[in-house]
């Protein structure tokens, strides 16, 4: 592990991620990018960067042996996360020190040892960088350490980039702690720009003093809402400086939040009333039917009436069922506690309970000899239900809609894979968000409320599971859902 990076292939790598950046592709084709030049240059056995919101964290790239964690939560609270983002900027661990669950899926697939560095902004973390390697007692040298902290801060230079990263649900903790303040004379020039004002604007104190305010002052006494160049919102509000005739201060904070809250809550009515809309009116156009003309219909034509009618009931119920569930971020899932399960006879029992428009697009590749999985069987059915309505939504009609299962040596998964338009590397994590969509700016040819995946990755994390999207070679969209095995005795938590 002591050898010396190979810089050839790193400097090559390393410009093409510049050439994105420049290029206005950052965000996580560039941190993909640059995990397989870091991959690379150490010659590691793979690559990982996780995110960090201000509860929790993720994995959100990967490369080599590390691809499968993917999508993987990360328990930013747990002792060891704790030490990893608190000490040394760059650490060398075993994988041992990890907590017990993810030290043995590292184990398992021959990954003994992790070099690190986190990823800060403004002294703030909002990621780790990490390469890991199957030399369990082996030690980086100084110039690795110094090259990963490096690498590891060119990924926190991505947090810049408001088109790209962050991506993770809860944010990066790269919000403001303050309320940021100015003073400015009575011709709007600044005179005073405190600290917050720098971490909030990015505009450092000597480009701000002595020069015009970025954005309007409101008049005294109101508030104005200003939206930077980057898309950020800010909440201003301005007075007279006690004690001064021709001074005002002025103080604002970052309401990038806030208004994503009110666009969500703005969405939510919009998109609930027109997705109820949709089977309501479709039902009741078939009851008065059925209820003005009954002696004039056809048998068969009763029958396909009342079909209709059921299957608008079922899609209505199942939409009720996901607005209640996804009605606050926090609001719990039910279910039963983990248990082992036959994943294979769960799949192929969920497939069964599909529309059977759906049923017949499927391609299933269910081995009978699968591990059994730990969790809720009972959720398979609303996982199944979702993720294939969500790629018959998006790929061509008749299209084939394949499902197959698989198992390593502590998980055990399942996918579903599409031909359809697929998903933009960009996009893979975004698609998890309540209300968002893929092409949210056609909603008649793309229908839906976006809360499919949102729910999924609640239902799955909450089986200590994960899922995650990627693009499918040759086009479309895989979805895959990772579960522990159920025959694995885990080790305690480190």
């Amino acid at each position: 592990m002591a050898e010396r990076p190979d810089y050839a292939a790193l400097i090559a790598g390393h410009a093409d991620v510049i050439e994105m950046i420049n290029s206005g592709h950052a965000g996580l084709p560039a941190l993909h990018h640059l995990l397989e030049v870091a991959q690379a240059a150490f010659g590691a056995l793979g690559m990982s960067f996780a995110e960090y919101g201000p509860r929790n964290g993720r994995i959100i790239a990967a490369s080599g042996q590390c691809g499968w964690g993917l999508g993987r939560p990360v328990n930013r609270d747990h002792p060891a996360v704790r030490r990893l983002l608190s000490g040394p900027r760059s650490f060398d661990v075993a994988v041992d020190v990890l907590e017990g669950e993810l030290a043995n899926q590292l184990r398992g697939r021959g990954l003994r040892r992790m070099l690190g560095a986190r990823s800060e902004v403004g002294g703030l973390v909002v990621g780790s960088l990490h390469a890991y390697f199957p030399d369990a007692t082996g030690t980086a040298s100084q110039e690795q350490h110094t090259l990963i902290a490096y690498l590891a801060a060119c990924a926190a230079h991505m947090y810049g980039d408001q088109g790209g990263l962050p991506v993770h649900g809860d944010g990066p903790v790269v919000a403001a702690l303050a309320d940021g303040l100015a003073i400015v004379d009575r011709d709007g020039i600044v005179r005073l720009w405190n600290p917050a004002a720098e971490r909030i604007t990015d505009r450092a104190a000597e480009r701000a003093l002595g020069r015009r305010l970025p954005f309007p002052i409101p008049p005294a006494g109101q508030v104005l809402d200003h939206r930077l160049p980057d898309g950020r919102w800010l909440k201003v509000i301005a007075g007279d400086l006690p004690g001064s005739v021709e001074s005002r201060v002025v103080t604002f904070r970052d309401a990038t939040e806030q208004h994503r809250l009110d666009h969500d809550r703005d969405l939510f009515i919009a998109v609930t009333s027109h997705e109820l809309r949709t089977p309501v009116t479709v039902i009741k156009g078939y009851a008065d039917t059925l209820t003005n003309h009954w002696p004039d219909l056809a048998e068969p034509d009763r029958h396909e009436a009342a079909r209709v009618i059921g299957q608008r009931a079922g899609e209505l119920a199942r939409l009720v069922d996901r607005l209640l569930s996804s009605a606050s971020e926090t609001s719990p899932l039910g279910g039963a506690p983990p248990a082992p399960f036959d994943l294979t006879g769960a799949l192929r029992a969920a497939a069964a309970a599909l529309p059977a428009d759906l049923r017949r697009r499927l391609i299933a590749y269910l081995p009978d000899d699968l591990p059994k999985a730990l969790g809720d069987r009972a959720s398979l059915t609303t996982i199944l239900t979702e993720l294939t309505t969500n790629a018959d939504k998006y790929s061509p009609v008749g299209s084939a809609i394949e499902i197959d299962a698989g198992a390593d040596e502590q998980t055990v998964y399942f996918q579903v894979s599409d031909r359809g338009i697929g998903v933009r590397l960009e996009h893979v994590e975004r698609a998890f968000d309540r209300f968002w969509q893929g092409e949210s700016g056609d909603r008649r040819r793309y229908p839906g409320a976006g809360l499919g995946l949102y729910l999924v990755r609640r239902i799955v994390e909450r089986q200590n599971g994960w899922v995650f999207l990627r693009p499918r070679e040759g086009g479309g969209t895989v979805a895959e859902v990772r579960l522990p095995r159920g025959d694995v005795v885990l080790s305690g938590e480190a």
